[in-house]
């Protein structure tokens, strides 16, 4: 994990400061540790530990592959956001939030696609085929659209969560994350609402080095997780190398055997006993195996739940990859003895509703409806027909 932030940092860099008392939100009250010549102080314990909570959950959803957006539009987050965030390459809207950029997506991915056809015209030459006011009138519209969207360009689905600076601000983003059950993470000052927002990081949103020392942390949870998605990628491919060098050892060694007869009729003798030797060791560790599964039939009962519990646990799925459930919602999901997708598949809709209300009330909004529906496609994996479904139930274009 990234360094842990300590709040000697946090109180330095003015994290704790607030508004003014007679602009708080009252529901913040949780986050504040007192008031002093008027103005509200935030508790940079609970600060810290938020923001140990957000980073965890930020790292496990970049090592899932999924893109985080960064959402920061005021003067003082611009700069610091798309430095910090271009570092990790994810996707980042620093000048204005185009209404409907989730909710709408196929739109705007039209936008970003019209953007990369005017790139494709000024490298075939149809570009100079253009009148001079034509050409201009082009360029001023790459020119907008790269201001608007050009961060955007790679996010060719909706993100698997929402980072936001000052969620007064970015109110309209708050609501279209919410409406498609997108995990939403967010700085959130004494004058704000933290109640729509599922990962709260108590904090001054106005200034720079606040903002700085608390997207510098994020940021760098977010790398741990690209590194570590890397790397597991990495051993994937080198066991396959492996795997292929085995096999190739294995049938030439083979095809030494086949031409041993012909050579030298004495190896062959030697060969056939040694194999009779080792179908007796197999035999005696078959005999091992069978006694050590009769002992185990006869442990007390605890512990072969206890085992049970085990196996569940190792074969539990990653329901995070079922559209409209997000890790809190997949946690409940797992704890009522839904973990696996074959298990969501069969269940119905009317019972995990009941499961995510008893976890949490702020769960109650969630359409479970076309749960079942992904997790039975994601059982028997088809992943690609599960993409395409998503995309078009959602908005999301490959």
């Amino acid at each position: 994990m990234a360094n842990k932030v300590e709040v000697k940092d946090l109180l330095e860099a003015g994290v704790h400061f607030g508004h003014l008392t007679r602009k708080w939100n009252p529901n913040m009250a949780p986050y504040i540790y007192m008031e002093r010549n008027g103005i509200h102080v935030i508790n940079l314990y609970k600060t810290a530990a938020k923001l140990e909570e957000a980073k965890e959950a930020l790292k496990k959803i970049a090592a899932s592959g999924r893109k985080i957006l960064f959402v920061a539009t005021k003067k003082q987050a611009k700069d610091i956001v798309a430095d910090k965030v271009s570092k990790v390459n994810m996707p980042y809207i620093t000048e204005r939030w185009p209404g409907g950029m989730l909710t709408n997506f196929v739109t705007i991915r039209k936008a970003v696609k019209k953007m990369s056809s005017i790139d494709r015209m000024k490298k075939d030459g149809t570009f100079n085929t253009l009148s001079k006011k034509e050409r201009l009138q082009v360029e001023r519209l790459r020119a907008k659209l790269e201001k608007n969207l050009g961060s955007i360009a790679d996010m060719t689905r909706l993100p698997g969560a929402i980072f936001i600076v000052d969620t007064m601000r970015e109110h309209i983003a708050v609501k279209e994350a919410q409406k498609l059950n997108i995990p939403i993470f967010a700085m959130v000052d004494t004058n704000s609402d933290p109640r729509p927002i599922d990962f709260v990081i108590p904090s001054n949103d106005d200034a720079g080095k606040s903002i700085e020392i608390i997207l510098e942390q994020v940021t760098s949870a977010v790398a741990e997780g690209l590194a570590e998605r890397k790397s597991e990628k990495q051993a994937a491919a080198e066991e396959e190398e492996e795997i292929k060098e085995t096999s190739k050892t294995t049938a030439t060694v083979i095809g030494e055997e086949d031409d041993e007869p012909v050579k030298a009729p004495k190896k062959k003798a030697k060969a056939t006993e040694a194999k009779k030797e080792a179908n007796e060791v197999k035999k005696a560790e078959v005999k091992k195996e069978e006694k050590k599964e009769e002992k185990k039939e006869a442990e007390p009962t605890p512990k072969k739940e206890k085992k049970a519990e085990e196996k569940k646990a190792e074969k539990a799925d990653d329901l995070t990859k079922v559209e409209g459930v997000g890790p809190k919602a997949a946690e409940a999901l797992a704890n009522a003895g839904l973990a696996t997708y074959a298990d969501l598949a069969k269940a119905k809709p009317e019972k995990i509703k009941e499961v995510l209300t008893e976890a949490s009330s702020r769960m109650a909004h969630l359409d479970p409806t076309s749960w079942p529906k992904q997790a039975k496609m994601a059982a028997d994996g088809k992943w690609d027909e599960l993409k395409e479904w998503q995309d078009k139930a959602k908005g999301g274009v490959e």
